[in-house]
């Protein structure tokens, strides 16, 4: 994994305090086990004798840790490799090539956004694939081994639990990774051959810009072949330069062919379906419609409240504030992407965009006017590419240098606002960036089924722990449970705080059965009060739930990959550290819960 040492810097920033942090917890968590197999014990054999069993207990497991054989755990692995292989894993990659196979009847290359279409159909697809392959494995392999009595002939060799442990997970993960690698392969070329496509133009096709002078070279425009759904308007300038205007987030480079007299045009591939964009984000802030500073835009009535609002035809804007900005970084300007929200009081033409601007200000010198430098037309979350030149000219008529006359210390101010009155533009900070360069979108999708592998270690040491002392139908459906419990993590964390409309669980299961709605306060009474109450015991549980179960949610890297953004090697470090975080402790439980454990019974 080739990292950027520029993706260093932040991942070190907040590392040591959360290794601090682990560290405390992992400490915590070991004397609270401690103390309870301690009472345990003097429970069994009294007070006294309980420190020495216990004693005994953390010398042998450190000796078990500490002296685990690499060559053994292999071998191990290697066994759980073959039984794998046996079982399983040849079935869920026969369904996936069928997927592929009957996907390409239902999916549209003609969408909106194919790119992000074929994209997230493949990565979901393998996600749910691979983890419920790692969800049966994990959670079955060991009480099937106990159950056909396999296990008893690995405990009679000289192996450790530990290794036992820890060769299962290495199995398992050996497994997955290969699987992944083939599959993401055949995704890659499946969405590839998806998208692909080539237009035609002949010179048939291009007329004369109406207006142009009679026996002078004219501009000629047109559109091209329609090919999924979709034709592209070109236009060819009299000294030879064309432009293919984009259409479902691309373009086709477009070739002059000459033969003598004669003229012909060769359109390329598609040009901006598979990026990898690397962004430069900015913080964003508000100005009211009188144009002074604000804490947050106007609210239209979206319930979604992600997005702030301006309103149109005044001095309210969005400003969004970049640092670092240097002219051997941008060296032909600022190139801006936004995906804006269009809210439309008034129809109007639904066909044409709203009319927006964008403008610059220095922003050590507050008291100066923002100043224009493009017009354009924004559609509802579409992704719209504007380019602020190094060198334009304002509306005094004067020439302006875009680093010497707006960015200061590397700090710059990019204002958007809406032209047209009575109509609103939505933005929150992510929504304009600077896009700074393209990453390989190869390696991001490589870097995307990281993400998938991450989540598939975290379901493997679940799996593994519960397999180590339940029977197999119950272990299933516990690492099922955690692996729900993880996607729905967010959710617990805001419903055990009260940051949820309706209430706790309770309360809100009594609003659906009584049919009321989650804004006004319950009635007082005996069954309002006993479900406050019963909501307090279920927000601790939930509470605990939410800080001891990773966000499965957030392992997974497919709204980068599909919309088109680098993944960067900040975001990759941290989420690998998260994993590797959860998966030690998980697997000392699993050790402990086998070692203690009586296979031989």
């Amino acid at each position: 994994m080739v990292l950027d040492p520029k993706d260093v810097v932040p991942f070190l920033t907040w590392l040591l305090p959360a290794l601090g942090s682990w560290l405390l917890v992992v400490v915590g968590v070991c004397v609270v086990v401690t103390a309870f197999g301690w009472l345990v014990a003097a429970m069994r054999h009294g007070p006294i004798r309980a420190f020495a069993v216990t004693f005994q207990v953390l010398r042998n497991a450190k000796d078990d840790l500490w002296r685990m054989s690499p060559h053994r755990v292999w071998a191990l692995a290697r066994l759980t490799i073959h039984e794998s292989i046996r079982r399983r894993v040849v079935v869920v990659f026969g369904i996936f090539i069928v997927v592929l196979l009957f996907a390409g009847w239902f999916l549209d290359p003609g969408s909106a956004d194919p790119a992000k279409l074929y994209l997230y159909f493949v990565l979901t697809a393998t996600s749910y694939l691979v983890l419920l392959l790692a969800l049966f494995l994990s959670s079955l392999s060991l009480p099937t081994d106990l159950k056909n009595r396999t296990m008893y002939t690995i405990v009679t060799k000289p192996v450790r639990a530990s290794e036992i442990v820890m060769g299962r997970i290495v199995g398992f993960m050996t497994v997955s990774t290969m699987l992944l690698v083939v599959m993401g392969a055949i995704s890659y070329v499946f969405v590839e051959r998806g998208l692909a496509h080539i237009h035609q133009l002949t010179a048939d096709d291009l007329q004369p810009v109406e207006g142009s002078t009679p026996g002078q070279p004219a501009t000629l425009q047109g559109k091209t072949s329609r090919v999924h759904q979709h034709r592209h308007k070109v236009i060819v300038a009299p000294d030879g330069q064309t432009n293919v205007e984009i259409e479902q987030g691309h373009t086709h480079p477009l070739a002059i062919v000459k033969n003598g007299d004669k003229v012909s045009y060769k359109i390329g591939p598609a040009e901006g379906m598979l990026v990898a964009r690397v962004p430069v984000y900015g913080k964003l802030t508000f100005r009211d419609r009188k144009g002074q500073v604000a804490a947050k835009g106007v609210n239209v009535g979206d319930e979604w409240t992600y997005r702030s609002f301006i309103e149109g035809g005044s001095l309210a804007a969005c400003v969004w504030t970049f640092e670092g900005i240097t002219p051997e970084q941008f060296p032909n300007g600022l190139p801006v992407e936004m995906n804006i929200e269009v809210f439309r009081t008034y129809k109007g033409e639904i066909t044409k965009g709203v009319p927006g601007s964008l403008s610059v200000r220095n922003p050590s010198k507050p008291e100066n006017k923002p100043v224009e430098v493009r017009i354009f037309e924004a559609k509802d979350f579409v992704t719209n590419s504007q380019h602020i030149p190094a060198q334009f000219q304002m509306p005094n008529g004067k020439r302006a240098d875009l680093f010497r006359d707006f960015v200061d210390n590397g700090r710059i101010e990019i204002w958007l606002q809406c032209v047209a009155p009575q109509q609103y533009f939505g933005a929150a900070q992510g929504d304009l960036y600077l896009r700074a360069k393209n990453a390989s979108f190869a390696w991001n999708f490589a870097k995307g089924y990281f993400g998938i592998w991450l989540q598939t270690l975290l379901i493997v040491v679940l799996g593994v722990l519960f397999s180590t002392f339940l029977s197999g139908p119950v272990a299933m459906l516990a690492t099922l449970g955690a692996l729900l419990g993880g996607f729905f993590n967010d959710f617990m964390y805001r419903l055990a705080t009260g940051q949820t409309y309706g209430g706790g669980p309770f309360e809100s299961l009594i609003r659906l059965w009584t049919q009321q709605n989650q804004i006004s306060p319950m009635e007082p009474g005996l069954q309002t009060t006993t479900a406050k109450a019963l909501d307090r015991v279920a927000e601790v549980l939930l509470l605990g739930m939410s800080k001891i179960l990773p966000d499965f949610g957030r392992f997974s890297f497919a709204d980068y990959v599909a919309c088109g953004f680098n993944i960067s090697g900040d975001t990759l470090l941290t989420f690998t550290c998260r994993a590797l975080a959860f998966a030690l402790p998980v697997f000392l439980a699993a050790y402990f819960c086998l070692k203690n454990r009586e296979i031989g019974k």
